[in-house]
This record gives structure tokens, C-alpha cells and sequence, in this order.
């Protein structure tokens, strides 16, 4: 772990990093209970946290194989790791931590249990020092994601069984969550979005009691956790036969997302990719009912790096896992979205949520 830590914080004598983002705990040495820290140093990983995970700990991080120490104490965590992290810096050495990740007054808690010489110069701020390695996957993590992709798709050809007018949109998630359990899934990526009829214009229109109707968009926006890492995927059915000029649009997402997919490669800049995607709803007028970014990185965490939007500068790597999500909304009438999930690869991409997205008339 001496390169995590070598040339932090611009140099200085750091002696140690000071991880407190769980997911980034979970990363760097298999830890998954709700309470823990981690002091990194050159010399290896130890991790504090309290009794209630005696066992789990010390069978996780074996499991993972990251060689940490676990230390179980009977106070907060953070602040065992920084008093612990404190010695090991030693007089005039200093410890980074995650400012992107801690509050002021977990700052501020910190200080206080340090003696009064060390609180202006030991801990000093970095914005994300480990979540840009979680960016890109080695090939055992994109086998548990595509795995987790598979399962989604799984899911969703159950779904357009079960789907039909006056069931709520909340029946409809609660069949994909329960499927999902049945079939192995941890949990949910997050709160499953089922959106329908004038609701489908809604970006993230979670679900509710209102009921399908008997014509028109239903757009399910989902993803399950398998192994610790999170899937995305999101597809629009219509019930009943659609009118020409929502299957106008559908049409014009389809293309922007097959545009989108299409520019994934390594060394592109996400904003390029962005632009494949929007250009294509430019040309025919719906540009502006484009109200978000193409797309996020997914792994741990449903949301990582890096963004796909206009302008971003930041060129995609290979082992990188994104999602390419183009949408149309239209408020009071009808939206679209079609969501994938891609492997950005040296000579292109691997699509992982490989269902069909040629629209369905259920």
C-alpha cells in the first residue's frame, strides 16, 4: 500500500491515510460492517472497529486477502485510527484523509482526541485518494458485475410477464425485488424505479400507488447488488400500441443510446461520449428534453466515477464500467430512457446488460 500512500498531500511527510468511506473500506480489505476505519501506512492496512464484528471481521479480511490487521476497540473508530495513525507519522509527519468523504464536525471530533500540538498540522485533506482505483475493475470484478448484469436482465424478462394495466407501479417493483431475492441478489442497487404513463417524464420517478394504465410508457429503471457490486439497467415498454410520435421518440433514445455505446473506447474523453449521445437528439429537436448526463461509472457503489457529461475531460480507461443512459421527457406527457451497462475496453466495449431494447408493445 506504499504507493496509496506515497505523494499525498502534495508532498508533505505523509505517514499514513485514514479511510472512513466504507465502500472504500470494503475495497481495500474485504470489511463490510457499518462501523470500521482503516489506517493505511507503507508497511500495510489495519482496521479498526468495534466488538459487534469481531468475528466478521477477521473472516473478511482473511477472505480478501489484503493482510490487514484488525484491531477491535471499545471507542469510535475514526478516532482509534487517527490516534493510532498519529504515532506512527511521529513528530512534524502528517496523515491525509478523505475530505471529499468527512463532515466538520468528524473533523473537528478527530482533533480533539489528538493532544493539543498535533490538531493544526497532523491530518490534512485530499479529495478521494482511493475511489479513482475503484474506477477501473480487474477481470474477477467485471465477472461478479457482469454476473450481476446478467441477473437484471433476468429480471426484466420476468418482468414483461407480469406487467399489465391497473397493477401500481409499487406491485411492480415489489415482484422485481422479491424475484430478485429469490434469485440471489443481496439487495437492490437502489430504490427500483418504476414510472408510468405521465409519470415515465420523470428522471427518477420511484415507485408509487398510482396505477399502469391501460396505454402508454412504463419505464423501470433497476439494479441488484451481487458479491458487493451494484448493477444498472433501465428499459421502456409501452402497453398498448403506441402513438407515432412516442414511437418517434422511442426511436431517436434508441439511436442516441446506440451512438453513445458505440463511442466507448479507451482514451475517448467521457464528454465525447456524451456528445455522441445528445448529438444524435440535437438533430432532431429533443436536445433539451435531454436533462441529464449520458452516464456514471457503477461498481461498489451505483454512482463512481467517472461522469459521462458534456464537457468532461476525463478519458476512459480500460476496466472501467459505465452506464450509457440517454433519455427524453417530455413533463405531462411521456419520457424515455434506455440504460446499459459497458466495459470500456482497449479496442472498444463489452455491453453487459444484453437484453433487448427495440421497443416492446406489451
Amino acid at each position: 500500500m506504499g504507493s496509496l500512500v506515497a505523494g499525498l498531500a502534495g508532498g508533505q511527510a505523509v505517514a499514513g491515510l485514514l479511510v472512513t468511506h466504507l465502500p472504500d473500506v470494503r475495497y481495500l480489505c474485504g470489511f463490510t460492517g457499518s462501523s470500521g476505519a482503516l489506517a493505511v501506512t507503507r508497511r500495510g492496512l489495519r482496521l479498526f472497529t468495534d466488538g459487534r464484528y469481531t468475528g466478521q471481521a477477521a473472516e473478511e479480511v482473511a477472505a480478501a486477502g489484503s493482510g490487514a490487521k484488525v484491531e477491535i476497540v471499545p471507542a469510535a473508530a475514526a478516532v482509534a485510527a487517527v490516534q493510532w495513525l498519529a504515532v506512527q507519522a511521529g513528530e512534524g509527519g502528517s496523515v491525509a484523509f478523505d475530505s471529499a468523504h468527512t463532515s466538520v464536525a468528524e473533523l473537528e471530533r478527530w482533533k480533539l482526541a489528538l493532544p493539543a500540538k498535533l490538531r493544526r498540522k497532523l491530518l490534512v485533506g485530499v479529495a478521494g485518494p482511493v475511489e479513482p482505483l475503484r474506477w477501473i475493475k480487474d477481470e474477477d470484478e467485471i465477472a461478479v458485475m457482469a454476473e450481476a448484469a446478467r441477473l437484471g436482465c433476468d429480471l426484466f424478462n420476468h418482468m414483461l410477464g407480469f406487467i399489465e394495466p391497473g397493477l401500481t407501479e409499487t406491485a411492480v417493483a415489489a415482484e422485481l425485488e422479491y424475484r430478485a431475492r429469490l434469485k440471489g441478489a443481496e439487495g437492490m442497487s437502489f430504490e427500483t424505479i418504476v414510472a408510468a404513463g405521465v409519470r415515465s417524464a420523470l428522471p427518477h420517478g420511484r415507485a408509487t400507488g398510482v396505477r399502469l394504465p391501460k396505454r402508454g410508457f412504463v419505464t423501470l429503471d433497476f439494479g441488484v447488488i451481487l458479491k458487493g457490486y451494484c448493477s444498472d439497467m433501465t428499459r421502456t415498454v409501452c402497453l398498448g400500441k403506441p402513438t407515432a410520435r412516442e414511437r418517434q421518440v422511442y426511436e431517436a433514445v434508441l439511436e442516441s443510446q446506440l451512438a453513445g455505446v458505440a463511442a466507448v473506447a479507451a482514451g475517448v474523453e467521457t464528454g465525447a461520449v456524451d456528445e455522441a449521445a445528445r448529438a444524435v437528439l440535437r438533430q432532431v429537436g429533443m436536445a433539451e428534453a435531454f436533462s441529464h448526463s449520458t452516464g456514471h461509472g457503477v461498481g461498489i457503489e451505483i454512482h463512481e466515477g467517472p461522469r459521462i457529461g458534456a464537457g468532461q475531460k476525463e478519458k476512459l480507461a480500460p476496466g472501467m464500467v459505465i452506464t450509457i443512459e440517454p433519455g427524453v421527457y417530455y413533463a405531462g406527457e411521456f419520457g424515455v430512457r434506455i440504460e446499459d451497462m459497458v466495459v470500456v475496453r482497449r479496442g472498444g466495449r463489452d455491453v453487459l446488460t444484453d437484453s433487448p431494447k427495440a421497443l416492446i408493445e406489451l
